[in-house]
């Protein structure tokens, strides 16, 4: 079962406390007692001097709206109109923060959100609000936009807010980063979304703070839905990196396999990166790799995958399938294994035709002799009508295993076609293999899983 989140729209973050944070904001314009020519000239010096001040035209309009707002039971008739009047003369940055102040609260009394939003633009372009309230005031401006669907506009005030570290009991910085995604994806623009995802990130990490994995979860959610490819791989390998866990390997080899229509050779190997990630966790997924391995053809790596099944106690001695191809397996180890020298001399001839080289590689491989495995394969890619992403895949499957993971990380990039979100996930896990590897020691091969094979 994947487990991923489920798809909804979450751009409306914390609307239970919608404009909880910004109910009627209190303010107005403050005027002197004085209004001779001698204090109007001195405004206009300040408006000249600062941006200050307020205008006669505002005054004429401002004064006589704040008396009727002010009285009780006020008729509002006709005030939207008069509001867009103070609106056009809102030019100094007092006049801005008291007339948006006014629209604003008209707008909350008149549940008018396009009039609130309105006021709350003057606001905050009046460079007026106190430093600890430009966080709060550009969520609201947001919160008004997005309901009002101006989504560009929308994710301006959210990224303010961001920027401004704006948080509440019940909205957190990564919860504010969550609701940036979703402006994007809610409108269908999921290459912007997914960019914001990946700068999300990059600048988390830049800071030395851990990620939230319901990032991940979300943008992959939402690629995997829509079936968007790469991007859902890429998603994929950002969040495998971050959180490696038995499920989340088994979450994203399903979508591997739910989003591509891959051939038993395929599944075959993606199934060998379930099993080096510890991600064969239910007993179906080792009937799934065991039949498409195949006892009859590869006896010691079904072997030995059932032996790990047996040994971590997902399988069940009653499994009728597995026990017979345990029987088929066992009954053909011997006589494989000795047939490997004659195998390796004919693929090494010079006259050896493609066939032979690759089964050798794939023979190889099946007994975790990677280094055989590995040449045999490289001769394979220069040979006419060789399967290029086939082949390269299991060479970078043996270069992983020889703890050659520049090499296979490499190999990996070279795969194209349907064999690409294959390669695309084991170059994560080799990323992770990276990782974990001392960068002042030489390369050591990940622990082989137990085989009934010899190792080279």
């Amino acid at each position: 079962m994947i487990t991923l989140l489920s798809r909804k729209r979450t751009s409306s973050l914390a609307l239970a406390i919608a404009l909880a944070t910004g109910g009627a904001v209190v303010a107005t314009a403050v005027f002197p007692a004085e209004a001779s020519a001698q204090r109007r000239d001195r405004d206009k010096e300040k408006d000249e001097n600062d941006g200050g001040g307020y205008s006669t035209e505002f005054r004429e309009i401002y004064l006589p709206l704040e008396e009727l707002l002010k009285s009780e039971n006020p008729d509002l008739t006709g005030v939207e109109a008069r509001l867009e009047g103070l609106s056009g003369v809102l030019n100094t940055s007092d006049e801005k923060l008291a007339g948006g102040q006014m629209i604003y609260n008209t707008g909350t009394t008149l549940q008018d959100k396009a009039l609130q939003l309105s006021g709350m633009e003057f606001m905050i372009s009046s460079g007026q609000l106190p430093a600890e309230n430009q966080g709060r005031y550009n969520f609201i401006a947001y919160q008004l936009a997005d309901q009002l669907g101006q989504l560009p506009k929308a994710r301006t005030y959210l990224q303010v807010a961001i920027e401004k570290n704006f948080t509440t009991e019940g909205i957190t910085a990564s919860g504010l980063r969550v609701t940036m995604m979703e402006s994007f994806f809610s409108a269908g623009e999921y290459d912007a979304g997914f960019e914001y995802l990946r700068q999300a990130v990059a600048t988390q990490k830049g800071q030395g703070l851990a990620v939230d994995e319901s990032w991940y979860r979300r943008g992959l959610t939402v690629a995997y839905e829509n079936e968007i490819s790469p991007a859902v791989y890429q998603l994929a390998g950002m969040w495998l990196n971050d959180y490696p866990s038995a499920t989340n390997w088994r979450d994203a080899a399903n979508i591997a396999r739910n989003l591509s229509d891959f051939q038993p050779a395929e599944i075959l190997d993606l199934f060998r990166l379930s099993r080096r990630a510890g991600a064969l966790i239910d007993e179906a997924d080792y009937d799934y790799y065991v039949d498409v391995a195949d006892a009859r053809r590869l006896p010691n790596e079904v072997k030995a995958v059932i032996g790990e099944g047996k040994a971590s106690g997902v399988i069940r001695e009653s499994n009728l399938f597995i026990s017979e191809s345990l029987e088929i397996a066992d009954r053909r180890i011997a006589a494989d294994r000795s047939d490997l020298p004659a195998l390796e001399r004919d693929a090494m001839a010079t006259s050896a035709g493609l066939r032979t080289v690759v089964a050798a590689g794939d023979a190889f491989l099946s007994y975790d002799q990677y280094g055989k495995a590995a040449r045999f394969y490289e001769r394979a890619l220069n040979t006419p009508g060789v399967e290029t992403n086939t082949v390269l895949t299991r060479l970078a499957i043996s270069q992983v295993g020889m703890g050659d993971y520049t090499a296979a990380r490499a190999t990996f990039g070279r795969v194209t076609g349907t064999r690409s979100p294959i390669a695309m996930l084991w170059s994560a896990y080799t990323d992770q293999l990276i990782a974990q590897t001392p960068t002042t020691a030489t390369a050591v091969p990940a622990p082989a899983p137990a085989t009934a094979g010899t190792t080279e």
